[in-house]
């Protein structure tokens, strides 16, 4: 375990000495993000912190980032979708549009999350993502360091090898704020319509727009972008 804390320090340090103030942390306050946020905080302060608020995000999702705001001191830029953009949709498909078909869902999450971040990456070089392995089947190719061909910038994934246990490992050992809703069997956790628990056996993925899929593995579309290893 302590290899792995100190492959993923060394990264962030080496991402950090590269890329300086043209490195951001999209930060979305699930279990992974807020190990890397404490590691960072430890480690290299100085990586900005943002993170996207789609305007669906359960109560707890905003209890974890305070927690975590006045525990680590934190000064975290949050990005929220247009509201025209937003008020458009919804006038010409619904508040619930992506329950409708996968490409409603897609749009939803295009307006919601890929705008929102591609403001939070403008300017930025490098950014650091929470992404592991075995998170999902659409995740096994990744690399610790990408080239993200679709945002143009180096991808940075510290956490890449570390398994689930790892991360809980971490988190208790360090006392780190996580969400409540992980303890409600909830390892993925998204916009509160587009998330649910899922039970003993099931893909980790599974509860993650699960009207539209069987096989447990969907994409929003900020982590399934067209990569390249470096």
């Amino acid at each position: 375990m302590q290899t792995k804390i100190d492959e993923t320090v060394a990264l962030l340090k080496q991402a950090q000495d590269e890329y300086g103030p043209d490195l951001v942390f999209a930060s979305s306050f699930g279990a992974e993000d807020v190990v890397l946020i404490d590691l960072i905080s430890k480690n290299a302060s100085g990586i900005r912190v943002v993170t996207l608020d789609t305007g669906r995000l359960p109560q707890q999702t905003y209890d974890v980032m305070d927690a975590c705001r006045e525990k680590y001191g934190l000064d975290i830029q949050v990005f929220f979708p247009d509201a025209s953009e937003v008020e458009l949709m919804v006038r010409e498909s619904g508040l619930n549009l992506f329950y409708q078909s996968v490409k409603n869902r897609k749009h939803c999450c295009e307006i919601r999350k890929i705008h929102p971040l591609k403001r939070a990456l403008s300017g930025a070089k490098a950014w650091i993502t929470g992404v592991r392995r075995e998170q999902a089947s659409s995740r096994q190719s990744m690399a610790a360091i990408e080239d993200d061909v679709h945002f143009g910038i180096k991808k940075f994934n510290p956490l890449i090898e570390w398994r689930e246990a790892d991360v809980w490992e971490y988190i208790r050992a360090n006392d780190v704020p996580y969400n409540a809703l992980h303890d409600q069997h909830y390892p993925s956790i998204g916009c509160a319509c587009c998330t649910r628990s899922v039970t003993v056996g099931e893909d980790p993925r599974s509860g993650r727009w699960w009207w539209e899929h069987e096989d447990g593995v969907a994409e929003c579309g900020l982590h399934a972008s067209p990569l390249k290893k470096t």
